[in-house]
């Protein structure tokens, strides 16, 4: 499977798989970071701030201090 199918199959996977997905290339590219250009990097930043977007929504021992925060 080429880029491209995997790039248009990914609409069709649930948030769960997709995230699976982000996590398991951001993985891999971590394995080779010091090749990264800085942009590769900064790239990389986004997709795992993306990635960590449900954990820091639902779980609660990440969102036990939003308690202090007025919300």
């Amino acid at each position: 499977m080429g880029t491209a199918e995997i790039l248009q199959s990914l609409p069709h996977l649930t948030l769960t798989d997709q995230l699976k997905i982000a996590e398991t290339a951001l993985q891999l590219i971590q394995q080779d970071h010091h090749f990264l250009t800085r942009n590769q990097r900064r790239q990389q930043m986004e997709i795992a701030a993306i990635a960590a977007i449900e954990d820091y929504s639902t779980d609660r021992e990440l969102t036990a201090f939003t308690a202090l925060d007025g919300r």
